[in-house]
């Protein structure tokens, strides 16, 4: 299982925008898209925007005012993770989001880079989820 932290209540941004664009949204990660250390909520559509076009759009807050912007993006990124204590998977969602565990491994870099210890799995997004490197066709 690969642990998320999103910053908003993703079920509240879930319900809120399938009620506004009649359309299922679910949550995808939290990262940062840009290499600027301010991680925002990743959400999918299966459908395009009708007037913007994208599929994925990001939710962050900065000075306590929430910004939306295209996210289609994400699927160019790559998502090192390594097992937490309870053997379940986290990756660093920015530049400076250090994680160690008490087994030994750690996770830091966000997107820019992937400096670890442990085993590390890569990820990559696709349709709405995450998923191994190697399932990547």
């Amino acid at each position: 299982m690969i642990k998320h932290f999103p910053i908003l209540d993703a079920n509240k941004v879930i319900e809120h925008y399938t009620q506004k664009d009649n359309v299922p949204i679910k949550y995808v990660c939290t990262t940062d898209l840009h290499s600027d250390d301010s991680p925002a909520d990743i959400f999918y559509r299966e459908t395009p925007h009708p007037d913007f076009g994208n599929r994925y759009f990001a939710l962050r807050v900065r000075d306590n005012e929430a910004y939306i912007s295209n996210a289609d993006a994400i699927e160019l990124l790559t998502f090192g993770m390594v097992q937490d204590d309870e053997g379940d998977l986290q990756y660093s969602q920015f530049h400076h989001d250090y994680k160690g565990f008490g087994n030994g491994n750690m996770i830091d870099g966000g997107r820019n880079y992937t400096r670890s210890s442990g085993k590390v799995v890569y990820y990559v997004v696709r349709d709405g989820e995450l998923t191994t490197q190697d399932n990547v066709v």
